[in-house]
């Protein structure tokens, strides 16, 4: 954001032309605890630099990510919403279309952050995590931890940040449990570099990653896209594949994004 605006701006174009259909700004570590009393202007940063690339009318989501880090629950703060409430109203401040409450691996944290995003006038979204190995949370236990964030008026709920190959149960819990009151979705990394689905993979990587995601889509998700280890190329084949459903979280800061 400070230092080479250009490259995230391009990354953002990169996905416009993919064809993606939601985008997130670069506010996954905007918070005073990560960035310092800098937080705010790089905030503002991130929000502007992805709507001067969108076309007119496409969503724009401002991410609230963990306090701490996406793949170590242990260190959630024992009171995090203060902090994730002054985040959110930054972003509303900015006029984001969406507040996405995102990769969360400790629900108590993450619901939270959906109590200091609900009701400032974007609609809220969350997305909960297992992290990159699968093991961070049951599939039972994030259907549960859904079932509360819509009792607090999320308006969908995700998995994001586990390997594509582990996603589809978490994806059939999250339908059981409240796939019959909000929307549902995934979007999941490309795992080990070595397991043929991420960069420098191409199409054929692209191509295995969507018919992952037909899966997800089979079991219930109408909302689908791609995080960490993910890149253009697979959203574009998603986008092919489902021209309405596609969403970016292309500048989502977690490990080997």
């Amino acid at each position: 954001m400070l230092e080479t605006p250009e490259v995230l701006a391009q990354i953002h174009r990169d996905y416009v032309a993919a064809g993606a259909t939601v985008h997130t700004a670069a506010t996954f570590r905007a918070k005073r605890r990560a960035a310092g009393p800098q937080w705010g202007p790089i905030a503002d940063r991130a929000v502007q630099l992805l709507r001067d690339v969108l076309p007119p009318g496409t969503p724009l989501a401002g991410s609230i990510a963990p306090l701490e880090d996406c793949y170590r629950p242990d260190l959630s703060p024992l009171d995090p919403e203060p902090e994730h409430a002054e985040l959110a109203e930054r972003l509303v401040a900015n006029g984001v279309d969406l507040l996405l409450c995102e990769t969360f691996p400790h629900i108590g944290e993450a619901l939270a952050a959906v109590r200091a995003a609900v009701g400032r006038g974007p609609p809220v979204w969350l997305a909960l995590t297992a992290g990159y190995r699968g093991d961070l949370l049951t599939p039972k236990q994030m259907a549960e931890g859904a079932r509360a964030a819509v009792d607090l008026g999320v308006e969908a709920v995700l998995v994001n940040c586990v390997p594509a190959t582990q996603t589809l149960p978490f994806v059939q819990h999250l339908h059981a449990a409240v796939g019959d009151r909000v929307a549902i979705g995934a979007y999941a990394n490309a795992g080990p570099h070595d397991g043929g689905l991420g960069w420098g993979h191409g199409a054929q990587g692209a191509q295995q990653y969507v018919a992952l995601a037909e899966q997800w889509v089979d079991a219930g998700a109408t909302l689908v896209g791609g995080c960490c280890g993910t890149e253009p190329a697979t959203v574009a084949a998603l986008h092919a594949r489902w021209p309405h459903r596609c969403a970016s979280s292309s500048t989502h800061a977690c490990p080997e994004k």
